[in-house]
């Protein structure tokens, strides 16, 4: 496609809140951080390598016996969330990386290279983790 030589009435698409299309077999439960894994359908977080964090699920959903793209699942994005925090994040580790460990754990390490990113961290409390 050529660049622009005139002005352009370029479509606008809200992308807060998204429907992803779910991996055959994901239980993802409200509030769960999710994840595309490496064919781009959305999972719980968990220990793995090749996952894409999306942001937060804003419902529930089971694919327990469904095949991939059977269901959808709402996220939201584009926004900072709290998270758990196994107790390796500190406030040394502020505006750094942080690594998903399971649906709602992070963790300041990739584990040795088992863990995929979550984001950055924006704030550590002492009940959670805030990702944007």
């Amino acid at each position: 496609m050529p660049a622009l030589t005139r002005d352009r009435n370029t479509p606008l698409k809200n992308a807060e809140v998204i429907a992803v299309l779910a991996a055959a077999g994901a239980v993802i439960h409200a509030g769960a951080i999710v994840v595309a894994n490496a064919s781009g359908f959305a999972a719980p977080g968990s220990t793995a390598l090749d996952l894409t964090y999306i942001g937060r699920a804003e419902e529930a959903i089971d694919n327990t016996g469904g095949a991939d793209g059977a269901a959808n699942v709402l996220v939201r994005r584009s926004n900072a969330f709290k998270w758990g925090n196994d107790g390796s994040i500190a406030q040394a580790h502020l505006m750094k990386t942080a690594y998903i460990v399971d649906d709602q754990t992070l963790a300041a390490t990739d584990g040795a290279g088992t863990r995929s990113a979550a984001g950055t961290i924006v704030g550590i409390d002492a009940d959670g983790v805030w990702i944007e």
